[in-house]
């Protein structure tokens, strides 16, 4: 703690607080004589957060823990007026501090002491604690007669120097040219179906199946995102559910939510087609989260606790939106983008969702409706947000020797990006673009002679506008940092302009179909299906998938 005034903040006992293991209790319970410690490596002095067996830099594993001065620089902050949890009422702020002691270190916080209109990126904070129950929380709070704000700590490496940790091919023969995809299926998508999510898993796998000129026999692989754990609203109960319902045999399955994204249930069946485990893999993701909302709030299942990581959730980051607005934040600061490039974005969808009858939002969207929407999480704001609905969609990956055979023609896969090379954790990533697309970005296009100029549709994740944006610069549409201009009256992401972007209203106006319904919409475009819709002549597609979560990227090339 720094020196001065208690470091103690006064005690509440209303806030939930974390779990504590016998690895993390020496941090939650330090505060107690009013300093904060962070684990050290014993070998290189590094400070490691959150505490590990081993250190990530030199793979040491004599740890300790060190007492450290307790003064940070604010990385990042965020005015939540949409969730609500105990101890912390709306509105509050949720904030990012980088220890100066080691600025690799960030500590997900509270801001206290203070106007949220007097922070300023860059500021020194000092720490103070606030008991709940066992647990002594660090809050921050600002230096008084500090220095003005400093630069804020850079990333791991700059994010367009992010193709060179990028590892190459290990051969020359790619398992994407041994792969199709043959069949696309959709449920009903809309706001409170009140359907069973499994009944809508089944009628979007059965059209799959179907369109491919498929027999249910004949399908001998499952793959979905995020399978049968306790997901709530995000599930139907997995492979363990449709192989139930369906009665398959299947050679192999696949289903978790560590993979790349929604996207990864799709790598993963064309790994195990492309390795002869399986000929026709139908691969499924389905969401009930306004039908699962109306239950909760009538008392007839228990709603959805929100993210449960008890480095973020006692300080009421209890959504991706906090993490990721800040994450816009830093990009705003960094490289002058503002709300209305995000509202570009979300213009778009609106329009490209206008002609869409399966999309739930198509009432016209202008810049003034967006700018004054209700805030969620600044900068954020309703129309920042993708929305809730319950839909379910499908598709079959099947080996490319089957594929001519089959009843429409296939879409081909040119190549995949999947590296990681940036750390998991939300609150540890990429500083300015969402965490998880740069290194995936980078990736892609090492297994391909292709090039952004050879997209001709783009379908691309957004759960948030700045989803969006971030795998724009990360894919190299526009420069790292030149999204403003590149997005600026909305002309080059048009349907008619240099790169016609989610084209089916994306999650952000058809409907939270995580990343599979961008998938769906790229394969629509490649096959000439989309009606008033379709973009001329669309023979490559690039489509992305997962939010803050490990992220995927698929290249697409139609066959005709």
């Amino acid at each position: 703690m720094a020196s001065g005034e208690s470091g103690t903040a006064p005690e509440t006992g209303i806030r939930r607080p974390p779990a504590m293991t016998p690895q993390t209790e020496f941090y939650w319970t330090s505060g107690a004589d009013g300093k904060l410690r962070i684990q050290e490596c014993l070998s290189c002095t590094a400070l490691i957060h959150p505490p590990q067996p081993l250190c990530r830099y030199c793979r040491a594993d004599r740890m300790g823990v060190r007492a450290v001065s307790g003064y940070a620089v604010l990385m990042g902050f965020t005015v939540n007026h949409r969730f609500a949890v105990p101890g912390l009422p709306p509105p509050y702020v949720v904030a990012q501090v980088a220890l100066e002691d080691d600025p690799r270190v960030r500590l997900t916080t509270n801001p206290v002491g203070c106007d949220p209109a007097d922070l300023r990126l860059g500021m020194r904070m000092e720490a103070v604690f606030e008991k709940t129950g066992e647990v002594w929380l660090p809050l921050f709070r600002p230096v008084r007669g500090g220095d003005g704000p400093a630069g804020l700590p850079p990333g791991e490496f700059e994010p367009a120097s992010a193709h060179e940790h990028v590892r190459p091919m290990p051969k020359q023969e790619k398992f994407e040219d041994k792969v199709a995809l043959t069949g696309i299926g959709m449920s009903r998508i809309g706001r409170r179906l009140m359907v069973d999510p499994l009944a809508l898993t089944l009628e979007a796998c059965r059209a799959a199946v179907a369109d491919a000129g498929l027999g249910l026999g004949d399908i001998d692989g499952l793959s979905t995102y995020p399978g049968a754990a306790a997901l709530g609203p995000f599930t139907e109960g997995g492979v363990t559910a449709v192989e139930s319902a369906l009665g398959l045999r299947p050679t192999w399955f696949n289903g978790g939510t560590e993979t790349f994204g929604p996207g990864g249930s799709l790598i993963a069946a064309m790994l195990a087609v492309a390795g002869g485990l399986a000929r026709h893999v139908l691969c499924f993701r389905t969401i009930w989260e306004s039908t699962y909302a109306e239950l909760a709030e009538a008392g007839k299942i228990d709603p959805p606790p929100g993210i449960a990581d008890p480095w973020l959730a006692p300080y009421g980051a209890i959504s991706a939106a906090h993490t990721l607005a800040q994450t816009a934040q830093r990009h705003f600061h960094r490289y002058g983008t503002d709300r209305e490039t995000l509202g570009w974005i979300a213009l778009n969808q609106r329009a490209n969702a206008a002609l869409n009858p399966t999309a739930v939002y198509r009432d016209p969207l202008t810049m003034d409706d967006y700018l004054g929407a209700q805030p969620i999480t600044t900068p954020f704001g309703l129309y920042d947000c993708d929305v809730p609905c319950d839909g379910a969609v499908a598709v079959i990956v099947s080996a490319r020797e089957t594929a001519g055979d089959l009843a429409r023609p296939p879409v081909l896969v040119e190549a995949v990006g999947t590296q990681l090379v940036e750390r998991l954790e939300w609150d540890q990533s990429t500083p300015t673009h969402e965490p998880q697309v740069l290194g995936q970005a980078a990736h892609l296009w090492s297994r391909t002679d292709l090039r952004p100029g050879d997209v001709d549709v783009a379908e691309l994740y957004d759960g948030f506008t700045f989803n969006c944006l971030s795998w724009i610069e990360a894919l190299g549409f526009c420069g790292i940092g030149e999204a403003k201009d590149f997005l600026r009256g909305g002309k080059n992401i048009a349907r008619d302009g240099v790169l016609p972007l989610n084209t089916h209203g994306g999650q952000l106006s058809h409907g939270r179909t995580h990343g599979m319904g961008l998938i769906h919409e790229a394969i629509v475009q490649l096959r000439g299906d989309a009606g008033p819709r379709q973009v001329a002549d669309a023979r490559v597609a690039v489509a992305s998938s997962g939010g803050l979560t490990p992220s995927g990227v698929l290249l697409l090339r139609a066959d005709r």
